[in-house]
């Protein structure tokens, strides 16, 4: 809801008369790329920059898939529930497996493609092709190292490539009950991406390529699917920022102590949370009662129902959030 930290927005008011080469081909996309490498430890991973999330996920899975595969994912994943269908308009299907409070598990994608190869019709069924999870997942959960290894592990027996959309990626790798270390993305998934729209940045995404059978023309498929900016050199600077004396993990940091201090006041108030999130995602089951007197103080995300007299709402924090803020909030759930 914010516009950027006041860091990057101070260095793109210093470069901003300068002239700089397009389309991602500038010093500060390379600058940025080479400390993305060394914070994740992958020194050989292809780096891109890109706009904004459903763009990065439709243009890496669109590049990956053959024309009669789909993608493996949740069925509360962003590509399935919440980008209008871009994964099909680019003529691929996302297919959805339950989701055990955000996540699925390697036990899942290995049935799922024995049952595929399974079926004497599969010929005439869309094929798996890779898998999609997020990191957060869509419910704020996180998964730990043990079962992200399972999943890359039932992934590369399947012959499947694992890609992890890291929208909000700071807010879970920074979080208390992560065991994974940055380093460990690069082990597991053959492409994930680092979120900046929505940790500290005006937008953009870095996309980091791992596997090389998907790094080869890779800017091609950036360019058809519109994601190559003219002015790529903002993104770069921006990531190039983030990435300077640990602010991305900083900003994070700052998002998940606030959201701490809204599950104490809701504990505290009696209310229920709803689901398992650690991060920067509180939800609350309410009443409609209570939803109706919540918004007369605050703005939240009504999440789904509950049973006919209850649902839950959804309220983040971010690199943003001021303590004012929280205050207010914390007051309003006290009068609930």
């Amino acid at each position: 809801m914010e516009g950027a930290h006041p860091y990057l927005l101070q260095v793109i008011q210093e470069a901003n008369f300068e002239q700089n080469p397009g389309y991602g081909q500038d010093d500060y996309c390379k600058d940025a790329a080479r400390r993305i490498r060394e914070v994740f430890d992958v020194p050989d991973a292809d780096i891109h920059f890109l706009e904004g999330g459903t763009q990065t996920n439709a243009t890496v899975i669109s590049s990956v898939l053959r024309p009669y595969q789909g993608v493996l994912c949740p069925d509360t994943a962003h590509i399935a529930a919440h980008e209008t269908g871009a994964i099909e308009h680019t003529g691929h299907k996302a297919l959805t497996l339950k989701n055990d409070d955000g996540k699925i598990s390697a036990a899942q994608i290995l049935d799922a493609v024995e049952s595929h190869f399974g079926d004497a019709n599969h010929e005439h069924i869309v094929q798996p092709g890779m898998v999609y999870i997020s990191f957060p997942t869509e419910l704020g959960t996180i998964y730990s190292k043990k079962e992200l290894k399972e999943i890359s592990d039932a992934c590369h027996k399947c012959g499947l490539p694992l890609f992890i959309d890291g929208a909000r990626l700071g807010y879970g790798l920074m979080c208390s009950k992560c065991d994974i270390e940055p380093s460990d993305l690069g082990k597991f998934a053959d492409i994930f991406y680092i979120g900046g729209t929505k940790q500290g940045a005006l937008f953009g995404e870095a996309l980091v390529i791992c596997n090389d059978a998907y790094k080869k023309d890779f800017r091609y498929n950036i360019k058809q699917n519109g994601g190559m900016m003219a002015k790529g050199w903002l993104l770069g600077l921006q990531f190039a920022a983030l990435f300077t004396d640990n602010l991305y993990f900083s900003l994070s940091e700052h998002a998940l102590a606030q959201a701490e201090k809204i599950r104490k006041a809701v504990k505290a108030k009696g209310l229920k949370l709803f689901g398992g999130s650690p991060t920067n995602q509180v939800f609350v089951e309410l009443s409609l009662e209570q939803q109706e007197r919540l918004a007369q103080f605050v703005g939240y995300e009504y999440w789904q129902k509950i049973d006919d007299g209850h649902g839950a709402v959804r309220l983040c924090t971010s690199w943003a959030t001021t303590d004012e803020a929280v205050e207010i909030l914390k007051n309003a759930i006290k009068s609930l």
